[in-house]
């Protein structure tokens, strides 16, 4: 009895002395340079965008703030190298999106990190949305025209994406399961190959990055039909979103940014990064600076709110995978 008492008080007096480590911890915090991993090469809009309020959390904390790319493995090399593994005291950050949260998890066979145990969310400030896009050649005019066209096309219209298992192809297989028309996959290497290949008439239409294809939409090289997201983007809003004009208002797919760091971060120090991040994503500024790169700012949720969107889109994204049979492909 008194060594199951002596335990109980020993871990008793280990929980406080954890408790107050944390609290000094947050009291401090920041003390020394923080870091984010951007999962994305140097001039990305994804990069551009983080730099930008990167500069801002630096003056406002009063420390160093550096952006440190590590691009490869579909967005998970910085998610499982870099911080999934890194001290959970607010000094290590990272950039993830929907294809290393929610579809990654399902295509690939194994990932080194859990995506829902071993990060804390800290914003979700953009929506990165794709542009559903034909040839000029293609008679379709808008959205409605399309899927009736796509439904009696022989042979079946080809589409290009960036990728298996990438976002671009994930999303046209969502289209395609909802609006019930057929259509062949071509993967690219690259965006900008396959908006060559789309211009030159070799694949017929795409969902395609906006950034990418604004210009040459612009320049009336290829049509645009709608945009994924449920509102309008702002450098193209004539072209309406697919819920609008396709008779599913649910209709979205979208890529999307959340800062985060690793799980167990001390809750002061969550509350305090979200809370700066809440002050500088809500500035009209940086709201023109996402939306002048082709991404949709809003605001946050709260962090509770930031894990069940996420939960939500993981399930969404996850059970599509299956069902298109590239559950555990890559």
């Amino acid at each position: 009895m008194v060594g199951l008492a002596f335990r109980a008080l020993a871990a008793a007096l280990l929980l406080v002395a954890i408790g107050s480590h944390s609290r000094v911890q947050a009291q401090d915090y920041p003390s020394r340079n923080i870091t984010i991993v951007v999962p994305l090469g140097a001039g990305t809009g994804m990069d551009v965008l983080v730099r930008f309020y990167a500069d801002r959390l630096q003056a406002s904390l009063g420390r160093p703030v550096i952006v440190e790319n590590k691009p490869g493995a579909s967005t998970m090399l910085a998610g499982r190298r870099r911080v999934a593994a890194a001290t959970a005291d607010g000094y290590t950050l990272v950039v993830l999106t929907s294809s290393g949260l929610a579809i990654n998890p399902s295509l690939y066979k194994q990932i080194n990190y859990n995506p829902e145990a071993d990060f804390t969310p800290i914003s979700l400030y953009v929506k990165s949305p794709l542009i559903l896009v034909v040839n000029p050649s293609v008679p379709a005019k808008d959205v409605k025209e399309f899927i009736a066209y796509a439904k009696q096309a022989k042979p079946a219209l080809d589409y290009a994406s960036v990728g298996a298992g990438g976002f671009q192809h994930i999303a046209m297989e969502l289209a395609k399961q909802r609006f019930g028309f057929d259509a062949n996959h071509v993967p690219y290497r690259a965006t900008g190959q396959s908006i060559t290949d789309l211009i030159a008439g070799h694949v017929m239409t795409g969902f395609v990055e906006a950034g990418a294809s604004i210009p040459v939409i612009k320049e009336g090289k290829l049509r645009a039909l709608a945009v994924s997201s449920e509102t309008r983007l702002p450098l193209l809003p004539e072209v309406a979103p697919f819920s609008e004009v396709s008779g599913a208002p649910d209709f979205e797919a979208v890529s999307w940014h959340v800062l985060m760091v690793p799980s167990k971060t001390p809750k002061e120090i969550v509350d305090r990064l979200h809370a700066e991040m809440q002050k500088i994503m809500s500035d009209p500024e940086m709201k023109k600076r996402a939306a002048d790169i082709g991404l949709i700012p809003f605001d946050s949720p709260p962090v509770a709110g930031i894990n069940d969107y996420i939960k939500s889109e993981r399930v969404k994204w996850g059970t599509l995978v299956e069902k298109i049979g590239l559950k555990g492909t890559q």
